[in-house]
């Protein structure tokens, strides 16, 4: 273990520097040439955090006015209706709304310095779910849980990358694997809190048993060796992908289990909110972590709250405060967050003057967001906006940073190019994306 081995000027635990050590010919009592000690640094910088990502997606933009980010101070047109309650960390208040998150504070850092940089839903949110700007030429550029699950693969029989319920969208699919090719699509759960809730074909049909689903593959793979000499088809392979994946879930044991919500106790139900649309996905999102999924995009949309804002927050906010909190404390307690990290964000803020439909309109410039997990230093908050939360002060964090967090987490390069079907290469993330050290700190 090279812990020693920091920055250029950092000081190691004697308060000797890294510099001043090498200088005085220690590496030759460590038996490590120059090169190879700066290939172990360098090995030792890409050792990834975590083993998977959960991704709480916040779709439609929620304000931060009203949760994280109040203005106490503010007149009431901006402030809005509710009041402020203490955290658990000190200095720090949330609104009244959010009780059992302002209680677990110290298990999560707060960014309050998102900036999307559109105002304009499907912008921010491409923004936001690929950590690029723009449209690239011969399509867009794929989702954050795409790239995980081309870098980094499954880890056993599930999926690795699972949208509960699916991907977000507007008026389209939002977050796709785009050229990568379909066979990096997640896998939708669809809503465990709809009455007889299904995982699609998770389950052999009944006049299918496992010998004739063993035929079948058999000539499944029959004609994937016939379309490899036809030609090497795109569709062809994500076709294949898909059959494979498929037969892999249904043969197996752990991928029913993953998605069976009856295993859990009446107390861990109830903490989650078993009567909430919303407690179930997110307990469902829980155990695919538990299971092994590397990366489960949980969203929670509809907070696009134009007119009668607070009729609408009086509803959603106390479900959304208990469910995540019930999700970081159970995640904290099974050890999950140690290998996990959570990041919980959406398109962009709202703005904060109430509108004359007493709602909120988007607002690009400003909002908030919460880490946790994989090393992240909890109870803690990074950034902050102006005096009316309209504009961020300190720390703006973009969408290439927010990827650039998630994909450093598990280890991937993004600063590495990729190939488009056409042999196009495209940058992961673009060069100026940095992730938010601070995080760490």
């Amino acid at each position: 273990m090279l812990s020693w081995i920091g920055k250029t000027n950092s000081p190691c635990c004697d308060g000797i520097r890294r510099r001043d050590f090498i200088s005085a010919g220690s590496l030759g009592v460590l038996g490590l040439s120059l090169p190879e000690l700066l290939r172990a640094e360098r090995a030792q910088a890409a050792a990834p955090r975590a083993k998977s990502i959960l991704l709480v997606y916040l779709g439609g933009g929620i304000t931060h006015h009203d949760t994280f980010d109040p203005k106490p101070e503010a007149p009431e047109e901006i402030r809005g209706k509710y009041g402020q309650i203490d955290t658990r960390t000190p200095g720090v208040r949330f609104s009244d709304q959010m009780p059992s998150l302002a209680a677990c504070s110290n298990l999560f850092a707060l960014v309050r310095s998102q900036v999307a940089g559109s105002d304009h839903h499907e912008t921010a949110a491409q923004w936001m779910l690929t950590g690029n700007y723009g449209v690239m030429q011969g399509g867009d550029y794929p989702a954050i849980g795409a790239i995980v699950h081309h870098e980094l693969g499954a880890q056993n029989s599930l999926p690795p990358y699972v949208a509960v319920p699916r991907n977000h969208s507007f008026t389209w699919e939002l977050g796709k694997s785009a050229w990568l090719g379909e066979q990096y699509e997640s896998f939708k759960s669809g809503d465990p809190a709809q009455p007889g809730w299904k995982v699609t074909n998770l389950a052999l049909q009944a006049d299918v048993d496992r010998a004739r689903l063993g035929r079948r593959n058999q000539v499944l793979a029959a004609i994937d060796g016939l379309a490899r000499k036809v030609g090497n088809s795109p569709d062809l392979k994500a076709m294949d992908s898909f059959y494979q994946r498929a037969a892999q879930m249904v043969l197996s044991e752990d991928a029913r289990l993953a998605f069976d919500l009856t295993r859990e106790s009446e107390k861990t139900l109830d903490a989650y909110g078993k009567t909430e649309r919303w407690g179930r996905q997110a307990l469902l999102a829980r155990r695919l972590i538990e299971s092994g999924v590397r990366f489960v995009f949980l969203q929670y949309s509809a907070w696009d709250h134009h007119a009668k804002i607070f009729e609408s927050c009086d509803r959603m906010l106390k479900p959304f405060d208990q469910a995540l909190a019930a999700l970081l404390k159970d995640m904290n307690e099974r050890g999950l967050l140690k290998d996990t990290l959570v990041a919980v964000y959406g398109d962009f803020g709202r703005t904060s003057k109430i509108n004359k439909d007493a709602g909120r309109d988007h607002w690009g410039n400003a909002g908030s967001m919460l880490f946790a997990g994989a090393g992240v230093r909890g109870g803690q908050v990074i950034g902050k906006t102006d005096a009316r939360g309209e504009y961020v002060l300190d720390r703006p964090v973009r969408p290439p940073d927010v990827a650039a967090t998630l994909y450093d987490a598990v280890g991937i390069d993004f600063h590495k190019e990729l190939h488009t079907p056409q042999a196009r290469p495209v940058r992961v993330l673009p060069p100026d994306a940095a992730p938010i050290h601070e995080l760490y700190g």
